[in-house]
């Protein structure tokens, strides 16, 4: 019998753990070693290389300058994704190590763990229909909402949410399609899993839709916790809903979530606008130090002491 030949899944996977999260190209300087006054710092937003890359307030007011700026991102999107092995970062070798030998740990156990799952047909046929949450036709109107909405309250965090969303979810579809291709990988309902047979099973295109939009709403909505548990619970719905519906086997879709997360993590950080953003904008307090000290004196009781007001 022809074992799958998982090579394929570290290239694929070797792609997108390589994304550089951060581009840190400044050191910063030195702090001396003696302050007189501590001064409140602010969270330094992800560096971005090409300021021209940010998605502005402006440029997405109005839907033509909008779409120009999502399609001059995506290919400067697509050059970088596809060229990651060639600047992958030491701190993202653990990702690839994790996601790469996970998955392909998994091609080995994929049919065993596919005929686990079973073939009921009342089983398969909701499954497919809950995994239709992840499809193009669902999750591009969804970042269409979030940009009407964003226009209708005059949101900015929501408009750019709704570009970079769409803007993730090109960069996915176009991904997905070309790896889809090369794998040729059979379905769970098409064969046993082999490789390189004309099919599109490897990876899931579910999968790398839902948490590449899950990826960017959570990165633009934190460090709120409705929003991500939301994105993510979703996706995972999603995931889980293709592999029990015999759409794909185990490691398609952990192949498939793991680019997803990553593309949605790449285009945040390399096209977000600081200032709409307050966790880039307000100092970093710490909750042990007060916020205000002031001097207590009552001279008929002759007390003497400090009042200590504490940061929320």
């Amino acid at each position: 019998m022809l074992r799958p030949r998982p090579l394929l899944l570290f290239i694929a996977l070797f792609l997108y753990s390589g994304i550089p999260a951060r581009a840190q190209d400044q050191e910063q300087p030195e702090q001396p070693a003696l302050q007189t006054q501590a001064e409140p710092k602010q969270k330094e937003p992800p560096a971005v290389k090409e300021p021209e890359k940010i998605v502005t307030p402006s440029e997405t007011a109005h839907p033509p300058s909008t779409a120009r700026k999502i399609l001059s991102n995506f290919w400067g999107d697509q050059k970088a994704m596809w060229t990651s092995p060639f600047h992958t970062k030491p701190e993202d070798v653990k990702w690839w190590a994790l996601f790469g030998g996970g998955s392909a740990a998994l091609i080995a156990k994929d049919r065993d763990l596919s005929n686990w799952v079973g073939r009921d047909t009342t089983q398969i046929s909701f499954s497919k229909n809950v995994s239709q949450i992840g499809a193009a036709y669902t999750t591009l109107p969804l970042a269409g909402g979030f940009y009407l909405y964003g226009k209708w309250k005059d949101d900015p965090k929501a408009r750019e949410t709704g570009a970079l969303a769409a803007e993730a979810l090109l960069d996915s579809y176009i991904i997905v399609g070309v790896l889809k291709v090369a794998a040729g990988r059979e379905r769970p309902d098409e064969g046993t899993g082999h490789f390189f047979r004309g099919h599109h099973s490897f990876p899931s295109g579910h999968a790398i839709m839902s948490w590449s939009m899950a990826s960017l709403i959570a990165h633009e909505y934190a460090p709120g916790k409705v929003a991500p548990i939301v994105a993510y619970s979703l996706a995972t719905v999603v995931s889980v809903a293709r592999f029990t519906g015999q759409k794909h086997f185990a490691s398609d879709i952990v192949a498939g979530g793991a680019m997803g997360w990553f593309i949605g993590r790449y285009v945040f950080e390399h096209h977000l606008d600081p200032n709409i953003h307050k966790r880039y904008n307000q100092p970093v307090v710490s909750r042990l130090m007060p916020k205000n000290i002031n001097p207590v004196m009552d001279l008929r009781t002759r007390t003497y002491g400090l009042s200590l007001n504490w940061h929320p």
